[in-house]
């Protein structure tokens, strides 16, 4: 049975009678039922000792690949009404003379098995200020790739705790990278250690979730009973910082129709089994039903969608190219989405990072699931990364 709270219609958070944080006790039908710890956002570590893990198949996080759903299926609504809101959309390019790739990767190389690919990086950053330059980790990595003849768009997230060579001088926490050199040297992780040739990437505030989930007015989601505390937690905090003064907490576990505040706490949950695979799953689960409702929304909703989500948005991708992109809009479909590494441990309880056992098999995992290439050779520049990653870590 469901429950739906009737003041999301009108997207306001109404106070209850006792002056408490609340919902209008309408706007769920489905009862039932951020980002601390880590430097520049993120949790407490899972502290475990260092063993081997068997293959994660876990889903992949992306509440970033619906910006770039949403401006596929915005740009189908009529070209001049798009082109003319892509003034709101924040270009950033990349210094093209300066991004790393491995000698004999390139797709522009007809030998390459990433010919006929396009590779975008997704990243998405929890930014306090807005700014999504640089400063603030990406609490989400994916690689989106295209396959330029079937149209299938897989996507793999990079957990962000992997332990990687950053290409800034030492090896650390995937996610800290971009807080310290901005997408330039995020993209650059991605194509040393993994063997890619990414030249354009997305990122998108975090908060753009919850705009997002309330422009297409609001989601389903089941809420597990371990969850229910987690959630009520981040409302808190997450609530301030989208500027929410009033709001209801999840009584009990359960089906609920959500607005962005709560999508949003949900998405953050990370303490309960699984961790931040777990945390993965939920935002890929937020994810394919906002991008549901986007794809049978009205031209308001799209309107609205875009009016915010672009402001929310830095890319290097220009308008042309996006248009590009979206001309067979309709073919493209999501393949299946995987984590990286698909072999790994848990390596230094006290800053819990996750070790690719070993970096070069896992790359080449990772080309077979892409590219379908199942006898690739990782380049010796990633062979030399998986060898100093067995020295320092003694995980192999």
């Amino acid at each position: 049975m469901s429950k739906r709270y009737a003041g999301f219609q009108e997207g306001n958070h109404a106070n209850n009678q006792n002056g408490q944080n609340s919902y209008n006790q309408n706007f769920y039908q489905n009862n039932q039922n951020f980002n601390n710890g880590y430097p520049g956002g993120g949790y407490p570590p899972y502290n475990q000792p260092p063993r081997k893990v068997k293959k994660k198949k876990s889903k992949t996080r992306r509440i970033v690949l619906f910006v770039l759903e949403v401006l596929v299926l915005l740009l189908l609504a009529g070209g001049l009404f798009i082109g003319a809101k892509f003034g709101k959309l924040n270009t950033k390019s990349l210094d093209t003379s300066n991004i790393i790739i491995n000698p004999g990767v390139s797709s522009k190389d007809g030998s390459s098995n990433l010919s006929g690919y396009r590779n975008i990086a997704l990243f998405g950053v929890d930014s306090r200020t807005g700014d999504l330059e640089s400063g603030t980790n990406s609490d989400t990595i994916m690689i989106a790739s295209i396959n330029n003849d079937t149209k299938e768009i897989k996507l793999v997230s990079v957990y962000r705790d992997t332990y990687l060579d950053t290409t800034l001088g030492y090896y650390t926490k995937a996610t800290e990278v971009y807080g310290a050199g901005g997408a330039q040297a995020a993209v650059n992780m991605l194509n040393k250690n993994l063997d890619l040739d990414i030249v354009d990437y997305v990122t998108v505030d975090f908060n753009a979730v919850a705009a997002a989930v309330d422009a297409v007015g609001g989601i389903d989601l089941t809420i597990e009973e371990d969850e229910v505390g987690f959630l009520n937690d981040y409302l808190v905090e997450t609530s301030q910082v989208l500027g929410i003064d009033s709001y209801e907490n999840i009584p009990d576990p359960g089906t609920y129709h959500v607005d962005g505040l709560h999508a949003l706490a949900y998405c953050r949950i990370r303490y309960t089994d699984g961790n931040d695979f777990k945390r993965t799953e939920r935002q890929r689960t937020v994810l394919m039903k906002v991008m549901e409702a986007a794809k049978s929304a009205g031209i308001l909703q799209l309107n609205a969608l875009i009016d915010e989500l672009f402001p929310m948005v830095y890319t290097s991708l220009s308008a042309t190219e996006i248009l590009g992109l979206a001309k067979d809009a309709l073919s493209y479909t999501i393949g299946e989405t995987k984590g990286f590494p698909f072999n790994l441990a848990n390596y230094d309880a006290d800053k819990s990072y996750v070790a690719p056992v070993n970096l070069a098999e896992n790359v080449s995992e990772l080309h077979a699931f892409l590219f379908n290439d199942t006898d690739y050779v990782p380049s010796d520049t990633v062979q030399e990364i998986s060898n100093n990653i067995i020295y320092e870590t003694g995980l192999q």
